[in-house]
């Protein structure tokens, strides 16, 4: 019995393998983000009195990411991700590894809205043994390999008395459905 579903298992594995080359099912995914915190000193200048901070946000980080995985008509995607963050306020580089899945409706002839979700493990760099979970929420609007988003992402690392690290994230992704 274990020899004829092992056999089964192989024949439909290689069915459906040259079913895939007809049709192009993976995806590429290459995220560059800044991340933005909120400002501390605002309307406070110490340095110079007659200038005053209005910004209500300040740069705190870079990341990056790449993802690999799998799509069903450039509507839905499910892959895994991993990539850098450096957030600058907290000295923290941090690697995320995990699981994305997206969804990207078309509202226009040329334009989608995306919403993705993540969840995996980051872990720390420079800090030992530091890791903890890892989740992100991101929505965008763009086309199918190009897109503007905002996202929130938050590492459950402990780190200076914090229990997690949480960052809001402005970027662009680009998305390669031709693989």
């Amino acid at each position: 019995m274990k020899r004829f579903l092992f056999a089964f298992i192989i024949i439909l594995a290689a069915s459906l393998s040259v079913k895939a080359q007809n049709k192009k099912f993976t995806y590429l995914q290459f995220d560059i983000s800044a991340s933005l915190a909120g400002n501390n000193e605002r309307y406070e200048s110490e340095d110079y009195p007659d200038q005053k901070n209005k910004d209500w946000f300040v740069p705190d980080g870079l990341g990056s990411k790449i993802g690999y995985g799998i799509h069903y008509k450039k509507w839905i995607t499910l892959g895994i991700h991993s990539g850098i963050d450096w957030k600058w306020e907290d000295k923290l580089v941090a690697v995320p590894v995990y699981l994305n899945f997206g969804l990207s409706p078309k509202v226009g002839e040329n334009t989608i809205i995306t919403a993705q979700a993540g969840y995996g493990k980051g872990f720390a760099l420079g800090r030992g043994n530091l890791n903890g979970e890892y989740r992100k929420l991101r929505i965008g609007i763009g086309s199918d390999d190009f897109i503007i988003f905002i996202e929130t992402a938050q590492y459950d690392i402990i780190l200076h008395n914090q229990k997690s690290i949480n960052s809001i994230n402005l970027g662009i992704s680009v998305v390669n459905f031709d693989l």
